[in-house]
């Protein structure tokens, strides 16, 4: 049977690593096969956006639009554990990152409807199964951030998040009838917030 495609979607300092971890030891004490992957990915183009995330690099916003685009075509068709390969293999794949951070983050400057047509229609870029957006105040994300890191990259100060923010509710209500978006409040216990996705993903595997 065919794996599902989860994305989860946040502000920095959300929590996705840890509520990744969480679905991740879920499936599998289901005894299904998972794959856990992120954007930007591992390959040579991944490096480039890594480079430009952390201000090594100055990129303009269009250039790291392309890039993303590029990186997310290689996740997606990849043959050694690309999404494709892995969701035909059987493997639910949990993704951290998809191109509704294009839309959020690059979107902010870039043409949104140029963002976005160049990933939507794409034929080599799959559509999630579900995205989960992990909802939290830009304030909330930097309090976290500092507790946690003490590199940033370009996007992570409160202003930016803000923006960024809106303009994920923005693009979510552009693709409200296209694609499947659960949206979580993510400024609760990690275990409230556990649940809340534990349950998402046991109302899509219902619809096999």
């Amino acid at each position: 049977m065919r794996g599902k495609l989860i994305v989860v979607e946040g502000l920095d300092g959300s929590g996705k690593g840890t509520q990744i971890t969480r679905l991740t030891d879920y499936i599998r004490q289901q005894g299904q096969k998972v794959h856990r992957t992120a954007e930007p990915t591992d390959s040579v183009t991944g490096g480039l956006l890594r480079d430009a995330l952390g201000g090594l690099v100055q990129r303009d916003v269009y250039e790291l639009s392309a890039l993303f685009l590029l990186d997310r075509i290689f996740h997606n068709v990849n043959t050694k554990n690309g999404i494709r390969k892995m969701l035909d293999s059987g493997y639910d794949v949990i993704c951290d990152r998809y191109y509704y951070s294009s839309f959020a983050y690059q979107g902010m400057e870039a043409d949104l409807s140029w963002v976005m047509d160049m990933n939507l229609h794409c034929p080599e870029i799959l559509h999630p199964d579900v995205c989960i957006f992990l909802d939290i105040s830009p304030e909330m994300g930097e309090q976290r951030l500092c507790a946690d890191r003490s590199l940033r990259e370009i996007y992570e100060n409160t202003d930016t998040q803000s923006r960024v923010r809106s303009r994920f509710y923005e693009v979510f209500d552009l693709l409200r009838d296209s694609e499947n978006i659960k949206i979580v409040d993510a400024s609760r216990s990690i275990e409230a917030v556990s649940a809340d996705i534990i349950k998402i993903y046991q109302e899509l595997k219902k619809e096999n």
